[in-house]
């Protein structure tokens, strides 16, 4: 079986800093890449070696697949790990890392290659009887046809890119009079995020949840479930908030999805780590969604429920290892919740807010971890994905985890940007989360930007009041002195001047 003794991390910022402790800890060296814009990043200082990749956009340095294969030869490099986002769901990088006789920490790239068309995902597991949302089985391109088989189907329906993600080149379509404009911006935009114009139909579930479930497989055949993730709290169709275990998931539930999710493994082949995604009605009932090839951003909550390091049995099976526990083995210890801490602003629709980290300290503390990649002074660039960390809580149930979380974001001193970490305590404490009842729309239902305005009782507002007269009264004497000296007995400011 190879051994890897050097390992190059083809990604930036905390995935990447994630990636390479658990190397370390393995006694694997490590290469880092970064771009111009990167140069001082935290995981640039901490590999054991790191050469730039070119200027800060994507396709001029992260994206250069054949550029990071030249420096993995030319420093003697074993191994490839992807991380997520960039390179890491690209078969044509996956073949061309194994044909550069490299070692892909990550699946196979005929499993990226099925499962990176949601098309190609469903014809494949439809043999394993897995629960798939009700729709087409094909790209459809011409609109009468569309329009026919929407009918069938029942609105609303949700045209959907086949090549998709992050909620590009997807369209809710209510009726049929809205149906062929719809189609025509779901494939424009198809082709202009993915180049690939492909999109198919599928019924609209209107309350939806998101629930995953990880899965580990080796290269012996043998696939395992790790539990399942809360995922339903989203923004533009992309997680904000998450969880593990889900609080509606009953044992019976969670059995079912983790098989179904070792089946829709099986169906390509997989192995590595993996996220198998489900769509939840209001019923309970699951439909197969997608799965992503690769190890996914909320990674951490299952691996505090479970004591497992993901990215060290991620590099245990590249080595060719089988895995080292059966199904039986696993457990759910406690719960774990975890907040992306995105640089956004909530107020204004969640928009970037690019900037300095004047101010940053970590919570600390029992069952906090906090995985991130930036420092103090850093600046954040406009080129990559705002997220400055993830915060992630672990307790003995879901309450402890919550009332942790609240601790921890309290405790977060963030300034120079706007943040998420207050929508993410409103969200925490709100009683739809609280409750567990909430789904993908908690959003759109609950929040107003007004939500996040400090409410204050009159006690406090009086307390306030007098703060601020003090304030001002300080700041009068500061300007004008002799003002002071006027309001002073003149004994009193004798005595101070002696």
């Amino acid at each position: 079986m190879p051994k890897i003794k050097k390992l190059l991390v083809a990604n930036r910022g905390e995935i990447a800093l994630r990636i390479m402790r658990t190397a370390r800890e393995m006694g694997i060296s490590t290469v880092a890449v970064y771009s111009e814009a990167d140069r001082i990043s935290p995981h640039v200082k901490f590999a054991d070696e790191a050469v730039c990749l070119g200027p800060p956009p994507s396709n001029q340095s992260y994206l250069l697949g054949d550029k990071i294969v030249e420096v993995c030869k030319s420093l003697g490099v074993d191994a490839i790990h992807p991380g997520y986002g960039f390179l890491s769901e690209n078969a044509e990088f996956a073949k061309m890392v194994t044909n550069a006789g490299l070692i892909f920490v990550g699946p196979s790239p005929q499993s990226i290659e099925v499962m990176g068309s949601k098309l190609a995902a469903k014809q494949a597991v439809a043999k394993y009887d897995i629960p798939l949302v009700p729709g087409t089985e094909e790209a459809i391109s011409d609109i009468s046809i569309a329009k026919a088989r929407a009918q069938e189907i029942g609105y609303p329906i949700l045209i959907k890119a086949s090549a998709g993600g992050g909620g590009k080149g997807m369209r809710i379509v209510e009726s049929e009079q809205e149906f062929e404009e719809q189609m025509q911006r779901a494939v424009s935009e198809a082709v202009s995020a993915f180049g690939d114009g492909a999109v198919f139909i599928e019924k609209f579930i209107t309350s939806p949840r998101h629930i995953e479930i990880q899965v580990l497989g080796d290269q012996f055949g043998n696939t395992v479930y790790l539990f399942e993730r809360e995922c339903s709290i989203q923004r533009r169709h992309q997680k904000v908030i998450e969880e593990a275990p889900s609080a509606v998931v009953s044992p019976e539930m969670r059995k079912a999805m983790g098989e179904a999710a070792v089946g829709v493994a099986k169906a390509c082949d997989y192995y590595g780590a993996g996220t198998v995604e489900f769509i939840v009605d209001d019923q309970l009932n699951f439909y197969f969604l997608e799965m992503n090839t690769r190890l996914q951003v909320e990674h951490p909550v299952t691996e505090m429920i479970t004591g497992k390091d993901l990215v060290r049995e991620q590099i245990m099976i590249a080595e060719g290892n089988p895995l080292s526990f059966a199904q039986e083995d696993l457990k759910i210890n406690g719960h774990a919740v975890e907040i992306r801490v995105y640089a956004e602003d909530p107020k204004n629709n969640f928009l970037p807010d690019i900037g300095k980290l004047v101010t940053y300290r970590r919570p600390q503390g029992p069952g906090i971890r906090v995985d991130d990649g930036f420092e103090e002074g850093m600046d954040i660039p406009i080129y990559y994905d705002p997220m400055i960390a993830k915060l992630i809580t672990h307790g003995e149930n879901r309450q402890d985890a919550i009332d942790r979380m609240i601790r921890a974001i309290n405790e977060y001193r963030i300034t120079g940007i706007q943040t998420t970490l207050d929508f993410c305590r409103f969200a925490l404490q709100h009683g739809a989360f609280t409750s567990g009842q909430f789904d993908t729309k908690f959003v759109e239902r609950y929040f107003t930007p007004d939500k996040l305005e400090p409410v204050f009782t009159e006690e406090e507002k009086e307390l306030l009041a007098a703060l601020a007269v003090e304030f001002y009264s300080k700041e009068e004497n500061r300007i004008n002195p002799t003002l002071a000296l006027k309001e002073v007995p003149s004994t009193h400011w004798k005595n101070r001047l002696i």
